[in-house]
């Protein structure tokens, strides 16, 4: 067999270790445990400083059961033992000059933080804070080879309906960081790149439901923080995984880690070809007849998406870190769109064909410098640099297929380009054994310069520019945010209270018809949260929040986006932004070893609230020789919005082979308001439910069941019905667990279609499928890593940390 290139590599710096090593070897040895729950700790770090020669670093890693046995030559060493989340154990100048055994070492959590209140093992996939929840990917079948969107979909609380837009808790004002911070990993359209992002590169999700001060106020629902993997292991370690699956979809994808000395290298990324296929169907009922369009679509999207970085570590307690992101991908786009016209007895079809390429490139270079000190005080500075471009292009002919009527030739392209500067200071510093002090500030300066292009030969039969469609904007966006919050211990409660000021500064330039407009406003955004321990099992918790929900560029943009002959979008300079007051309550009872409750109940409201209406016009599109009335959807403020529910999220292990986690959402959303003397208000109570089920079949068989379903609802006009669907997949570990194969089947059904009944302004029914069923096998290899084991610890609710 002859040699692999990673092989090599590993022979040589195990070699190097041993070189180190010229006196002869001893061998340190002990057990590392969990002091509260008393089981081992599998991958538990042990580094080993050579104190006459703090370069010389040695070390190594625990196993299944805890223990770990270190070769090393004799000295004087300060040895360190660490595993996340717990607070690690330094023995100083230890001499080792025979086999020595430190016997067991016990670790424990590391609660000093106050905002934390971790109630869950680390082998667990939930973790409970005072400001958030955080969700451990784990062992998820359903999204092994998947995207950052399938992940999304399968965390409690969180929703992506069939056009791939993220809700949480039913709210689709959600603002999306990656590692805390904007990213260009997200790019310009977030919903597109968090369809082509690999889920095999995430570590965890934050859901922040009730974000402290120190959060950006963007984002009525919430904030969803996205972690990458990186590794705290010594040495290379990493994984791949390749996935191939129906409609052409093919792809690899990576994590990789490499750690030694002062430095830590880490690159995560992949890349994908993912295709789809889907359609949708409209029917109106209009004053000369029957309108029906019937639409096919193809997409096929592929890109690269990586990031790359090195760690630097002065010392124990500083460090600084650069990293380079970039996403390259380039989409295609085919649908057909087959129109049927009624009037009288007569039939007019026509056929329009839309195919449409897109190319995105982003470059993001990012700086941190972090200081810690004792008791968990802490300095970090993060800057960030993002140039991202978009280029769509679309060629669109109309063709009457029972007429003389030529063909309508129409060609759209939009250039987007934007460049983004961000800078962010957070201090910590405690004060005294049960209280802290923050402080810090966030600046995001954004340009958005949007070129629209049309060409149509409308007027004559050659392809003319139409400057009455064509338009170039830019669109700028300051923002300057300060923010200082205390947090402190009273006997069972924990308090966190902040305020945090926000500037913002908006411009838009519409060059073409030379018009500029300008504003500014400063907004405060005071927050609290306190929890309440009753014992060790049960707790309550209470946020309040103010949040902002300004509007973007696209709902600012004021030109039209021609999808449809008889229908196009709009967006609205004068749209004003929404401000809203949220309130949470959540109660936590850990009721047995196998079994954890989680629910809230929370309260929202929002004035000035966007909604997206259907306003007629004054244009009408020639079909079939026919006039056809030409809508405009369009985003306005309304008065008020009230959004109050109650949340349900049960975690059950019947067996140490069954997993069961259940999610249930239900509110109600009451708008009130009116738009030229329109009355948009609305009522609309509905639910989402969410079951997980997972089970090891025989001969180690991981199954996994996912269910879903949205209950119907209603806006100011349209009602859409239910949605239900369903995901299978099934994963064998291969190779000593170094390996794993896995087949995943999502919406089994092919069912996940969004069907609505429209009232205004002419009655009919429309149905949309995004995707249809979807077919994927992917096979995940580690190497110097073995899959994270399910331990049944004191607080496991039955799952498993994430891997990797």
């Amino acid at each position: 067999m002859k040699p692999t290139i990673l092989s090599v590599f590993v022979m040589l710096f195990t070699l190097s270790l041993l070189a180190q090593s010229p006196g002869g070897e001893i061998t340190l040895s002990g057990t590392v445990l969990d002091k509260q729950a008393s089981y081992p700790l599998e991958y538990a770090t042990i580094t080993l400083t050579d104190t006459s020669n703090p370069q010389s670093i040695n070390g190594g890693i625990t196993d299944f059961d805890g223990k770990f046995a270190i070769k090393t030559a004799p000295g004087v060493y300060d040895i360190k033992i660490e595993y996340i989340s717990f607070k690690p154990v330094i023995l100083k100048a230890q001499k080792l000059d025979k086999d020595t055994s430190l016997g067991t070492i016990s670790l424990e959590m590391d609660a000093a933080t106050l905002e934390e209140v971790t109630v869950v093992a680390e082998k667990t996939t939930v973790e409970f804070k005072l400001d958030k929840q955080v969700y451990n990917i784990g062992k998820d079948l359903t999204v092994r080879g998947g995207t950052v969107s399938d992940v999304l979909d399968n965390v409690p609380s969180v929703s992506v309906d069939v056009e791939g837009n993220v809700a949480l808790r039913g709210n689709d004002d959600v603002r999306i960081l990656i590692n805390g911070k904007p990213s260009g990993l997200v790019g310009l359209n977030s919903t597109e790149a968090l369809r082509q992002l690999p889920a095999e590169s995430i570590e965890r999700v934050e859901v922040i439901t009730s974000p402290s001060a120190r959060y950006d106020a963007e984002g009525s629902a919430g904030i969803l923080n996205i972690i990458l993997k990186r590794s705290k292991l010594q040495g290379l370690n990493g994984a791949l995984t390749t996935n191939v699956g129906n409609f052409g979809t093919r792809g690899i994808s990576a994590n990789v880690n490499y750690r030694t000395g002062d430095f830590n290298i880490f690159a995560t990324g992949g890349y994908n070809i993912r295709g789809s296929e889907g359609n949708s169907s409209t029917t109106r009922v209009q004053p000369n007849g029957l309108f029906i369009e019937e639409r096919e679509f193809e997409r096929e999207r592929g890109g690269l998406n990586s990031n790359f970085g090195v760690e630097y570590y002065f010392n124990d307690n500083t460090s600084i870190t650069g990293s380079v992101v970039v996403r390259d991908s380039d989409n295609e786009n085919g649908s057909v769109n087959n129109i049927t016209e009624t009037e009288n007895e007569d039939i007019f079809l026509t056929q329009r064909l839309a195919p449409e390429t897109e190319q995105d490139f982003t470059t993001q270079y990012s700086l941190n410098f972090n200081r810690r000190w004792e008791n968990d005080g802490n300095l970090s500075i993060e800057l960030q640099y993002e140039n991202s471009e978009e280029v769509e292009f679309v060629d669109i002919s109309n063709i009457s297929l029972n007429s003389d009527i030529g063909v309508e030739l129409e060609t759209n392209e939009t250039i987007e380009d934007q460049k983004r500067f961000f800078a962010q200071v957070d201090f910590v510093q405690p004060l005294g054994d049960d209280a802290r002090f923050e402080a810090g500030y966030r600046g995001n300066i954004s340009e958005l310069d949007t070129d629209f292009t049309v060409f149509d030969n409308l007027d004559s039969d050659q392809l003319e520019l139409n400057t009455d469609l064509s338009n170039s904007l830019i669109f700028n966006e300051d923002i300057h945010a300060f923010y200082t919050q205390y947090g402190t211990k009273v006997n069972k409660f924990n308090f966190l209270v902040g305020l945090r000021l926000e500037y913002t500064n908006i411009e838009i330039e519409q060059q073409t018809i030379s018009d500029f407009r300008s504003r500014d406003f400063t907004n405060l955004f005071p927050t609290l949260n306190i929890n309440y321990e009753f014992n060790e099992k049960e707790t309550v918790s209470l946020g309040y929040n103010r949040r902002i929900r300004r509007p973007r560029g696209f709902f600012l943009n004021p030109f039209p986006s021609r999808t449809s002959a008889t229908t196009f979008f709009q967006g609205n300079p004068n749209l004003n932004p929404s401000l809203s007051n949220g309130i949470d309550i959540s109660y936590l009872n850990r009721i047995s070893k196998s079994l954890t409750l989680n629910g809230s109940i929370f309260f929202r409201r929002t004035e000035d609230t966007f909604e997206f209406v259907f306003l007629e016009t004054d244009q009408v599109a020639i079909v079939n020789g026919n006039e056809v009335a030409v809508l405009n959807r369009t985003p306005i403020n309304l008065s008020r919005n009230d959004r109050i529910g109650i949340e349900g999220t049960l975690t059950y292990s019947p067996t140490k082979k069954w997993r069961i986690n259940a999610n249930v959402n239900v509110f109600n959303s009451e708008t009130v308001g009116e738009f030229e003397g329109i009355d948009y208000g609305a009522s609309n109570f509905t639910w989402t439910a969410r079951l997980n089920n997972k089970y090891t079949l025989p001969w180690g068989i991981d199954s996994q069941t996912r269910i879903n379903y949205r209950g119907p609802s209603v806006n100011a006009q349209s009602e859409n019905e239910g949605i239900f669907s369903a995901d299978l997949a099934f994963s064998k570990d291969l190779f000593n667990e170094k390996a794993s194969i896995a087949l995943n089947i999502s919406d089994v059904f092919n069912s996940r279609i969004r069907r609505s009944n429209v009232n205004f302004p002419f009655p009919g029914e429309s149905a949309f499928q995004f995707r249809e069923r979807t077919v994927n096998l992917s096979f995940t290899y580690r190497f110097n890593q073995k899959k994270k084991r399910e331990r049944q610890g004191e607080f496991n609710g039955g799952d498993e940390e994430f891997e990797g």
